[in-house]
């Protein structure tokens, strides 16, 4: 599904070079639930940018699916975020003044899907994450959790090759994020590719597999045989 090889990505501002990440390689199977921790400054922010090709490495390759992301125009890469990546971020990302429907609709519309498609394909998914009372609702009449879930809803719709979650529960209270990491581990099981970004403990521990960065470097990777159920 995704082959990291031998990236490097290095920062340049005027005569300083700052080393983001240096010389990784790793290597993710289709419907694997992947973690990627690290302290601030580890270089996990720039592997999420590359990974969701938001950004290119300086030097080394990225796979996704066969094919070497690194070497794509930005048009292609642009139909690659649309079609073969569903991004769930921290802040949601969600537009405020329309409704958590026209919110999951709008992957679809840019990719060309008819506007009956749309609609039942977002009805669908918001269903599949318990807010089908909740869709016509603005998204700043949703709490943190209910956003979080429409931008899930909204991650899936396209039925992306990975889902990418940049700190998914950073911005919700705890027993709203117990149940969004609920919600992660069904996709999971339903045999959806997840790589999730986090510097929780406690989240990386719904993961099957923990990859830990340290100063552009991985410092351990390892599986998640003793996953337990989120507190915090």
């Amino acid at each position: 599904m995704i082959k990291i090889s031998n990236v490097s990505k290095i920062y340049k501002t005027d005569s300083v070079e700052t080393v983001a990440l240096s010389g990784i390689s790793f290597e993710v199977k289709k419907g694997e639930y992947v973690a990627i921790m690290g302290p601030s400054g580890s270089g996990k922010s720039t592997l999420m940018h590359i990974i969701g090709a938001l950004d290119s490495p300086s030097s080394g390759d990225y796979f996704l699916e066969s094919q070497n992301i690194a070497k794509l125009t930005d048009d292609e890469l642009a139909d690659i975020r649309n079609r073969k990546i569903g991004f769930i971020f921290q802040a949601y990302n969600l537009l405020p003044r329309i409704s958590a429907l026209k919110n999951v609709m709008l992957p679809m519309a840019y990719a060309g899907v008819s506007k009956d498609e749309r609609d039942k394909k977002a009805r669908l998914m918001l269903a599949a994450v318990g807010l089908a009372d909740r869709m016509f609702h603005r998204s700043n009449q949703l709490s943190g959790g209910q956003q979080q879930r429409v931008a899930i809803a909204r991650g899936l719709v396209m039925n992306p090759a990975i889902l990418l979650a940049d700190e998914p529960t950073g911005n919700i209270a705890s027993v709203q994020a117990d149940e969004i990491m609920q919600i992660f581990d069904d996709i999971n099981r339903q045999g959806h590719t997840i790589i999730m970004i986090t510097h929780e403990a406690d989240i990386a521990e719904h993961a099957k597999r923990i990859i830990t960065l340290r100063d552009g470097k991985i410092v351990a990777d390892k599986k998640n045989g003793s996953k337990r159920k989120h507190t915090r």
